[in-house]
């Protein structure tokens, strides 16, 4: 028995002397040099790209450690210097002598004498306890060679116990935590939440947000109480969230190895750390450990006009629907952000009609102080001779991907001058709504520029009395989406006449849940329901959504299904169509619509079995793990078969938010007397009118007319021409983010992922008394272009890669009616084209002198066309007016 207690007692020794922490700290002999061997690479790659396929780079010397002054009341308390010498660049991978672009050259001509001599000049630095707590060099030397040697002295910060702390190196003050083992230490550092200086910009929208994940791990050996060796790594992924094959990985790497140890020079007795350094040169200056920016001009960069005139014939609108557009807006946004105003002006006055609106789109995504202040002057708003340039303009601050305040101070300021064009005015309002929303979003609700809009907004819908006035301000509303304006929406939508009751209820479905409150649903349901007065089938059906869509209780969703077979028929069937809709596409209210369906008095033959040509259909456009894309399409037809209003709308769906990419609503009104026909209850004294509406990328652009009145339906059909309305035209810039990645190594990564949608969307309506038909047609026309780029520039030598795709896309869609017998037949056709998707990936290495490496592939995918299905009826409907046609056809005249 005290054979075994002292066998425990051993092991419980032998155990406790493995994890007892240090008292002390590495430590340098006294008049000894060590020489180690330094290398810092870097690989630029695809996240799952092999090795030996990245472009990248590597830097090697030698490094000289001695020991300068030790505290003489504190053997840990040390001044170290470190000399750099015998620096090598070269392939971070071999290559054959024709692709090694180091083939011929030496360390001077790379990095030049003044370069080379800046880093072979020694640092100091003052070492406590492993811990560095002074960094000495001179202060005037190039940043990127004082970063590298930030980059070596950081590899000083070590602790012999296990521990997490803050640390401050050249990635700046990091959480570290260690993990020590006899003769072996690990470092994690947590990069995500370094505290430092974060040059660059993002988007405001989760649906394109950038993800990064990093992570840095050092291993360190240890012999005598001092370093032997020290390995270090980190990775740098990021990653488009909706598309995570467009990504990009960078990979630094630091070894320093113990070569020798040998005599060296004595150490300096003395008690003061300062008047050591001073002694040894005054120029040396103690300056912080982490890493500073670094500004590199741009070399061999074109000016902005002439980089206009060799891309402006890819902007020509007939190309607009290419992809080529798109790389070629984006490179141009580049050089406008380096150009001065009146080189800007200068463009802008010598460019014809036809690329204007192009080019006034590449100058708004600029979004410098230059950019704006041009475009202001040359669009001149007290003039109303450029209306279309004007409108375009303010479409393009709608679809800013970052606003700034100084963007919405320029807007509000030009809104309180004179405009000279009403409708320009109208989408001012409207635009700054769509301004605010997004600073909003990034936490910039409570600056200067947008307190006064948020008054402007709200007090426009609180002063205006005519209700074509009230209009703007419901869609700026609708575009900001500010909490505290749903008071003001409920009154309009319960008390408001024609339109404003319409645009209040459909502003409403775009709120989030949280803000859809009981009271909220409550007048929903009176509207709905007509308890106080007689509403538009339009604004009862979205009212209808807004409950289906926010929480509805067992009784809200019994009511609602109550009410089918009690409707208008068109109504009803749409009503109906809803429903069958939210059960196939599995929506959050599915479950308790099915419970409620079980119930023999809600759902029975009588109130299911109306017809009618109405319908709402929802269906997947693309379903993956990254994103999913959803259209949907509604439409309701009066009671005399035609069109009220179309809903064609496409959604995307990443990482749990939406973007709403396109909405167009045809809307039609007033047109019964047309073929004799009896209004519906609610809109026997409405206007005839008919106009368009559209939402792209959750922005609400003023609405088009077609025509207002009897008179203008009149001359508009015998002037018509088949030629379609443009609804919208331009190019958008989607993602804008730039960030600089601190290496460990001292070096810095530069990554921008920019993304571009060149869009042509145009609408038409034909109405024929003699074959008496109706038909709307929807033609989209647009192409895709998202760019990752990351580079690593050491200003002697530049590696980098670019991973881009495109993508074209058409489609169609197509509503007609024939009235020619009853019941009318409605067709609704939804036709996607087939179109190509295209990756490519360049990676390259480039010496300033021009010399490089690069290596390009791609491939390509064509995505067959198909027609997208709707609903069985509609199916049947088509098969029938199709045979009808073709048997016509055949006949005699």
């Amino acid at each position: 028995m005290p054979a075994l207690t002292l066998l425990f007692l051993c092991i419980a020794s032998a155990l406790s002397a493995s994890v007892k922490e240090h008292t002390s700290g590495p430590r340098l002999n006294n008049d000894k040099l060590y020489t180690f061997t330094y290398s810092s690479e870097v690989f630029i790659n695809r996240p799952r790209g092999l090795p030996q396929d990245s472009a990248g780079y590597r830097i090697s010397s030698k490094v000289d450690v001695n020991l300068i002054w030790r505290n003489p009341n504190n053997d840990d308390d040390q001044l170290i210097k470190l000399t750099i010498k015998d620096v090598k660049v070269e392939n971070v991978n071999e290559r054959p002598a024709a692709k090694n672009i180091f083939t011929g050259t030496n360390v001077k001509s790379l990095m030049g004498e003044d370069y080379i001599g800046a880093l072979q000049r020694p640092i100091l630095l003052h070492w406590n306890h492993g811990k560095v707590k002074s960094f000495y060099s001179y202060q005037e030397e190039p940043t990127v060679i004082l970063n590298m040697k930030r980059g070596l002295a950081s590899l000083f910060q070590i602790q012999l116990n296990s521990g997490s702390s803050n640390e401050v190196d050249v990635s700046g003050n990091c959480k570290v935590t260690y993990q020590a083992r006899q003769n072996q230490v690990t470092k994690i550092k947590t990069l995500n939440n370094c505290k430092k200086a974060k040059p660059g910009f993002t988007s405001y929208s989760k649906v394109f947000d950038i993800i990064t994940k990093a992570t840095s791990a050092t291993i360190y050996s240890l012999e005598d109480g001092f370093i032997k060796s020290v390995l270090a790594e980190e990775n740098h992924v990021l990653s488009l969230s909706s598309f995570q094959t467009l990504a990009t990985k960078v990979v630094s790497k630091q070894k320093l190895e113990l070569q020798s140890t040998k005599a060296g020079p004595r150490h300096i007795p003395g008690k003061q750390v300062a008047s050591i350094v001073k002694g040894l040169d005054p120029k040396y200056v103690s300056l912080s450990l982490i890493a500073e920016p670094v500004k590199a001009d741009c070399e061999n960069c074109p000016l902005v006009s002439e980089h206009w005139q060799a891309i402006r014939q890819h902007l020509d609108p007939e190309n607009l629907s290419k992809a080529e557009a798109g790389k070629s807006f984006l490179s141009f946004i580049e050089s406008l952000r380096r150009a001065n105003k009146e080189d800007i002006l200068q463009i802008l006055h010598r460019e014809n009609d036809a690329l204007l609106p192009q080019l006034v789109d590449a100058v708004t995504s600029a979004l410098t102080p230059a950019s704006v202040e041009a475009l202001l002057e040359f669009l001149d708003f007290a003039n109303g001779s450029r209306p279309q340039l004007q409108e375009r303009f303010l479409f393009a601050c709608g679809f800013i991907s970052l606003p700034n305040e100084m963007l919405l101070s320029a807007l509000l300021n030009k809104f309180n001058e004179r405009i000279a064009n009403n409708d320009i005015r109208e989408t001012f309002v409207i635009i700054i709504g769509a301004v605010v929303r997004k600073l909003c979003q990034t936490g910039g609700c409570k600056l200067s520029a947008t307190v006064k809009a948020k008054k402007l907004i709200l007090g426009g819908l609180e002063k205006v009395d005519n209700r074509s006035d009230i209009r703007p301000y419901l869609f700026a509303v609708k575009n900001s989406l500010l909490p505290e304006a749903i008071p003001l929406l409920l009154k309009h939508a319960e008390f408001g006449e024609g339109p404003a009751s319409s645009i209040a209820v459909n502003a409403l479905q775009n709120y989030d849940t949280a803000f859809i409150t009981q009271e909220v649903k409550k007048i929903m349901n009176r509207i709905y329901h007509q308890n106080n007065k007689i509403y538009e089938k339009t604004v009862r059906t979205a009212a209808a959504k807004i409950i289906f869509h926010n929480n509805p209780s067992s009784m809200e969703v019994r009511n609602l299904l109550l009410s089918i077979g009690e409707l208008s028929m068109e109504m009803n069937k749409y009503m109906l169509s809803m429903v069958q809709d939210i059960m196939q596409f599995e929506m959050p209210v599915s479950k308790l619509v099915r419970k409620v369906l079980k119930d023999m008095l809600v759902q029975n033959y009588d109130r299911f079995s109306k017809s009618g040509s109405s319908s709402a259909f929802s269906g997947y456009l693309a379903c993956g793990s990254d994103l999913s894309a959803v259209y949907s399409l509604d439409i309701l037809y009066s009671g005399s078969g035609i069109l009220r209003r179309s809903n064609l709308d496409f959604f995307m769906f990443s990482r749990n938010t939406q973007l709403h990419i396109s909405q167009v609503v045809i809307e039609a009104q007033g047109l019964e007397t047309m073929i004799a026909a009896t209004p519906d209850e609610g809109e026997e004294d409405l206007e005839s009118y008919t106009g368009v509406s559209t939402i792209l990328l959750d922005v609400q652009l003023r609405p088009v007319t077609f025509f207002q009145g009897y008179s203008d339906l009149m001359s508009k059909m015998f002037s018509a021409t088949d030629d379609p309305v443009s609804i919208v035209k331009g190019l958008i810039l989607l993602l804008d983010h730039s960030e600089v990645i601190q290496l460990q190594s001292g070096l810095r990564a530069s990554a921008e992922f920019q993304g571009v949608m060149a869009i042509d969307i145009s609408g038409g309506m034909e109405f024929s008394l003699w074959y008496r038909e109706f038909k709307t047609t929807v033609r989209s026309r647009g192409a895709l272009v998202m760019v990752g780029n990351i580079t690593v520039d050491s200003l002697f030598v530049k590696a980098g890669m670019e991973n881009r795709f495109e993508s074209e896309v058409a489609l169609d869609f197509l509503s007609t009616v024939k009235f020619s017998e009853y019941p009318f037949l409605v067709c609704l056709q939804m036709d996607k084209d087939k179109y190509p998707f295209r990756q490519y990936v360049t990676k390259y290495e480039r010496l300033p002198s021009g010399k490089s490496y690069v290596s390009r592939k791609g491939k390509v995918h064509q995505i067959p066309g198909t027609q997208l299905p709707l609903h069985q009826e509609n199916s049947n409907m088509c098969r029938k007016s199709f045979s009808e046609e073709s048997s016509s056809s055949n006949g005699w005249f």
